[in-house]
């Protein structure tokens, strides 16, 4: 999914557990977004490199936060080997905490994140580029309230998905379009992309 002429990389991020030290494996977490990493590729017709990061550990693990040192480390690699090219971060759940987490890094040129796992103590920290979160009103694992009062607190566009859960599969299509449709927007305008339609701007 790579080539010379790449104009940017998808990093696309599972879910997990609160706590968890056992060995990540692909599973569920990570079964679910390889539709999407298909799609993002098939969207971006090979401009983007598309890579689903697999966790050393299926656990955040508290203090350790073991998914956010993984992907520090991917997003290191991928400075390395592609230097200067943008960095879009899309997450489901845990992933879509990550996601937040590391939207102010160097390179990251847009974060979608999706039914999010976001707690109370979590920085509030956004650099330039855009931040969209999306979360079914229906979710009874991560909480879309929280979601959209997060967004509002560092000024991205909040979608909500009326009638979806947590696991995203009432409206496989419309996530599909939305992800999709940010991460080409990112692509065209790395500047500030368009809110999707049903998009609330926080702020």
């Amino acid at each position: 999914m790579s080539s010379p002429a790449t104009r940017a990389v998808v990093l696309v991020l599972h879910g997990g557990r609160a706590n968890s030290t056992a060995p990540a494996r692909p599973g569920l977490a990570w079964a679910r977004m390889a539709p999407l990493v298909r799609g993002i590729a098939r969207a971006t017709g090979g401009d983007a490199e598309v890579r689903l990061l697999r966790y050393r550990l299926r656990g955040w693990n508290g203090p350790a936060e073991d998914p956010l040192r993984d992907t520090r480390a991917a997003l290191e690699e991928i400075r390395r080997t592609r230097p200067g090219v943008p960095i879009v971060l899309v997450g489901h759940s845990m992933g879509g905490r990550v996601a937040l987490r590391l939207a102010a890094e160097p390179d990251v040129a847009g974060v979608c994140a999706l039914a999010p796992w976001i707690e109370p103590g979590d920085p509030a920290r956004r650099g330039p580029a855009p931040v969209l979160i999306a979360h079914g009103d229906r979710d009874r694992v991560t909480d879309p309230r929280v979601s959209a009062a997060y967004a509002a607190r560092i000024g991205a566009s909040f979608v909500p998905v009326p009638g979806e859960t947590h696991a995203m599969l009432h409206r496989p299509l419309f996530w599909h379009r939305l992800v999709t449709g940010f991460v080409q927007q990112v692509l065209v305008n790395p500047g500030e992309p368009a809110p999707a339609p049903g998009t609330s701007r926080g702020r």
